[in-house]
């Protein structure tokens, strides 16, 4: 085990930052600690690093308890949101300071830039200034630098998100590589969804202090268990329905909920990939006008409003929109093929349901 916290909490003065957080790391495991704004994943790194001590609970390090350890101890690299350059310092200076500050020998100090420079593509940039550098060239930089004293931890702060969109897909796309081939466990805040999914081995997802799921990308998004994950990962229809005589129901809209008391609230959650749209009318049980169509490059995102005014969201490629002739303010049918049932917060959703299935055998099956 690489990392591991324990019950680690952290209050300053009468707010309470992180609360009774435990997850662990593997060895050259790439992980990305995901939420909003003041969920907590940033005073989680930085209590890693040392730079902030816990109010409570344990953090390990390769096995040994870090508390009381300071941080030029920790053999951390820590990577800052705004570089942290030297400004007065070029590249080869830069990349080399925490070295000399170790007493590397030179002759060490200058194959350990070199090999750097060349693995970072910084190659004949030793001698620039930080402001002649590109953004991306920058983020490198810096962690050339984190990474030079070979570090057992390289945490990221936020990495990408002082450069342009460009350069941050070019950036996570080189971060992947570059953990591929060093193979150093390696931790990075974000609150960009797509960028976690797209880079993290596993996701690390906090919520007002709180840790809400540990999963792969691809757990994350297909098994949320918290309505705030479900929301938070990706895009979410939501509904709150009554019920009555064993179906819950808002509108137009039913599903099946045996089990369920008549007059209780329900609420519904699904994907926009399985609303299924047809631009016969007659195809699927419910009818709509496609309102507008959304180009995100590959995919599209399609508005659906219903005859009641309800409005849901649907997400299939352009090449299936295509192939169905579709167009905005066309009449539409659509059916809704799988939903979860959304418990209170804190509640562990129930597993996903194929609505499909369960109309076809007249709602004769319970959630």
């Amino acid at each position: 085990m690489s990392i591991e916290l324990k019950n680690v909490s952290k209050r300053f003065g009468d707010v309470e930052a992180v609360s009774n957080v435990s997850f662990s790391v593997n060895e050259g495991e790439l992980i990305g600690l995901l939420g909003p704004s003041g969920g907590g994943k940033t005073t989680v790194l930085r209590m890693i690093a040392g730079l902030e001590m816990p109010t409570e609970g344990d953090i390990f390090i390769r096995g040994k308890r870090v508390n009381d350890l300071k941080v030029q101890k920790r053999n951390i690299g820590f990577v800052f949101q705004n570089y942290a350059l030297f400004t007065t310092m070029n590249v080869f200076k830069n990349v080399a300071f925490g070295l000399k500050i170790k007493k590397w020998k030179k002759a060490d100090i200058e194959a350990r830039v070199a090999e750097l420079l060349e693995l970072l593509d910084l190659k004949g940039f030793e001698k620039r200034l930080p402001h002649q550098l590109s953004g991306g060239q920058r983020q490198r930089v810096a962690i050339a630098r984190a990474l030079a004293p070979k570090p057992d931890v390289l945490l990221l702060d936020e990495p990408f998100g002082a450069v342009d969109a460009k350069i941050r897909q070019e950036l996570r796309e080189w971060l992947v590589r570059l953990h591929h081939d060093l193979n150093v466990t390696t931790l990075f805040v974000t609150h960009d969804q797509e960028e976690a999914l797209e880079v993290s081995d596993r996701i690390v997802i906090f919520s007002q202090g709180k840790l809400e799921q540990v999963g792969n990308p691809r757990e994350v998004y297909e098994q949320p268990n918290s309505e705030f994950v479900a929301r938070f990962i990706g895009v979410m229809n939501v509904l709150e329905l009554a019920v009555e005589n064993g179906v819950a129901r808002i509108n137009e809209l039913e599903f099946p909920a045996h089990g369920f008391p008549d007059g209780q609230k329900v609420r519904v959650g699904f994907r926009p990939y399985a609303v299924q749209i047809s631009p016969e009318t007659g195809v699927f049980r419910y009818q709509a006008i496609l309102r507008h169509t959304y180009f995100l490059g590959i995919m599209l995102r399609l508005e659906l409003e219903l005859p009641s005014g309800l409005i849901l969201r649907s997400r299939m490629t352009k090449e299936e929109y295509g192939k169905l002739g579709l167009r905005d303010s066309m009449p539409v049918s659509f059916q809704i093929r799988q939903y979860r049932v959304l418990g209170s917060d804190g509640d562990t959703l129930a597993p996903e349901v194929s609505v499909a299935h369960d109309l076809r055998a007249n709602l004769g099956e319970g959630i």
